[in-house]
């Protein structure tokens, strides 16, 4: 198993290859099946809004280890529009399109980690991480 996989995002498929990608690393590293799944949820969020607002992006899959438990980072990034009001975009309840209805607050729920950086404009990056359970 690869340590790291970049995925272009494009299209649909290739929100289907992240996922995919994800759930491989994630069971060599054994993640339940649970958390395979919320982790695959997430990236389709945050994936398909690089479809949906920027066009194309990507999303950067690593493998951590901190301690007794590994993790997987997914880092989704594009140069699109960014997001003009990050604090309205973070209530639940809240879209812009024909997303899975997660939106950012529901994925942030998904995983361990959440962090957003965007710059209207220029793009967004978004950093997830799930850890495997001790």
């Amino acid at each position: 198993m690869a340590d790291d996989a970049r995925v272009a995002i494009r299209t649909d498929a290739d929100v289907v290859t992240a996922r995919q990608e994800a759930r491989t690393m994630g069971a060599a590293l054994g993640f339940s099946s649970t958390d395979l799944t919320l982790l695959a949820t997430a990236i389709s969020e945050v994936a398909r809004n690089i479809t949906a607002y920027a066009g194309e992006g990507e999303v950067l899959l690593r493998v951590l280890h901190d301690g007794g438990r590994a993790g997987i980072e997914v880092v989704a990034s594009d140069a699109g529009p960014g997001i003009t009001d990050v604090e309205l975009a973070m209530q639940d309840g809240y879209t812009t399109g024909n997303g899975l209805g997660l939106g950012l607050p529901g994925t942030r729920r998904l995983v361990d980690e959440f962090e957003l950086e965007t710059t209207p404009g220029a793009g967004t990056r978004i950093r997830l991480v799930k850890w495997t359970r001790a």
